[in-house]
């Protein structure tokens, strides 16, 4: 046997091959043993922490999307005697009875009192979807 593998062998033992190593005993051996795994169980306890608030956090802007695409859907679905262009502003209003509609005419082209309850104006976006109008009507 040559002198590196004897080298090799000597330090995966357990005990000490010279009277002058430093002995080694079962309760170091534990102790490193205890420290080790609890080492391992904080690091992956952190990690894990960590995917866990990535995925609740994906699970909000699933969320997001979701209820999104849905007013998008009721958005299109409601009666509009024109065809809708991107980037134009459109009036939401309200009958009586329930219905909702859509019209080019702002509540403040009504002189402040449209014919039915003004609902919310909105802006087709590029991708179809809507968003409510920021500007001043």
């Amino acid at each position: 046997m040559n002198e590196e593998n004897t080298d090799k062998s000597q330090r995966s033992l357990t005990y000490g091959t010279s009277r002058l190593a430093p002995a080694i005993r079962l309760v170091d051996r534990a102790k490193e043993i205890e420290l080790a795994h609890e080492s391992i169980k904080s690091h992956t306890h952190g990690k894990l922490d960590l995917i866990l608030k990535q995925i609740r956090h994906l699970q909000q802007e699933a969320n997001k999307i979701l209820e999104q695409a849905a007013v998008d859907a009721e958005l299109h679905s409601i009666k509009c005697n024109f065809e809708k262009k991107i980037d134009q502003p459109y009036h939401l209003y309200e009958k009586d009875d329930g219905t909702k509609y859509f019209s080019f005419v702002s509540p403040i082209e009504w002189g402040g009192n449209p014919p039915h309850k003004f609902i919310e104006t909105y802006v087709m976006k590029s991708d179809r979807s809507f968003k409510v109008w920021e500007e001043e009507i």
